[in-house]
């Protein structure tokens, strides 16, 4: 088959084709999605990418997903994960009502779900609430966030936990060590701050961190990504568990699920469409 996985990130299958905005490998090429897909009509039978769509704003998705409709074959499939909105919002709510209740635990839940809800769409700095969540020694539901997060919140916190040790050496090492490595960007700053206000720098500053392509643009549920399926030309739209496809071998490419079965990302609503 030939298969195509868009902003892989670092995870990607060597026998496939990759990209992504920030390429972690030479095996994976570098392309913005939203200047669409680089590849000829009908060129794949598989198109696959996972938390990607809910990065694009709402208006901008069904070009998105147009083009993955384009770049396959006839009979193709394509693969979608996306975190689950509904699942985030029964969630939500079961926290709510526990904590309310004051039933032990769950008010440690009730701040993950809200953060999982919330601070992934209005978050104005890497990470977001995430960083304080998770410098707390011992993070007191960590059973309940790797349920949520599968097995990729373990690098992730790492990460966070590994970032905040480094910014705790000196400050001025620090600012020395950014300016050697980034002059170009020193002096772009320097100039900004002689030329805008403290708020027309703090607003520009939000701006460029929001259409980064860090924060969620938008949630789908099973309805709605069947219905956006549907509109951009695919047929029998099918919500299937991380280890099922109609993808020959799919189990064997460890995409959304490790060697020994544990889910890679265990909050997602994967579905599956064909270009008929």
């Amino acid at each position: 088959m030939n298969c195509l996985n868009l902003g892989c990130g670092d995870r990607f299958r060597a026998d496939w084709e990759n990209l992504d905005h920030a390429p972690t490998s030479p095996r994976v090429h570098a392309h913005d999605l939203r200047n669409g897909i680089p590849f000829p009509d009908g060129t794949f039978d598989v198109v696959y990418h996972s938390h990607v769509l809910e990065h694009f704003p709402k208006r901008n998705a069904p070009a998105f997903v147009q083009e993955c409709h384009r770049v396959l074959k006839t009979g193709g499939t394509i693969r979608v994960a996306v975190p689950d909105l509904e699942r985030i919002a029964r969630l939500y709510l079961e926290s709510l009502e526990k904590a309310s209740l004051e039933i032990p635990g769950w008010a440690d839940n009730y701040d993950w779900m809200l953060m999982e809800l919330y601070d992934q769409a209005v978050r104005e700095k890497s990470c977001g609430a995430l960083v304080e969540y998770f410098n707390r020694n011992p993070i007191p539901n960590w059973d309940f966030v790797q349920q949520r997060w599968g097995v990729f919140v373990i690098p992730l916190l790492k990460s966070i936990q590994q970032n905040a040790a480094s910014t705790s050496a000196s400050p001025k090492q620090i600012a020395w060590g950014y300016i050697f490595r980034h002059p170009a960007d020193v002096l772009r700053g320097k100039l900004l701050r002689l030329l805008l206000s403290p708020a027309d720098l703090e607003a520009l500053r939000v701006g460029r961190f929001r259409s980064s392509g860090e924060i969620h643009m938008w949630m789908y549920d099973a309805y709605s990504l069947a219905r956006l399926l549907q509109e951009a030309g695919f047929t029998d739209p099918q919500r299937l568990g991380p280890a099922e496809s109609r993808i020959p071998g799919w189990v064997s490419f460890n995409l959304d699920t490790e060697p020994d079965g544990r889910i890679y990302k265990a909050d997602s609503l994967y579905m599956e469409a064909v270009k008929s």
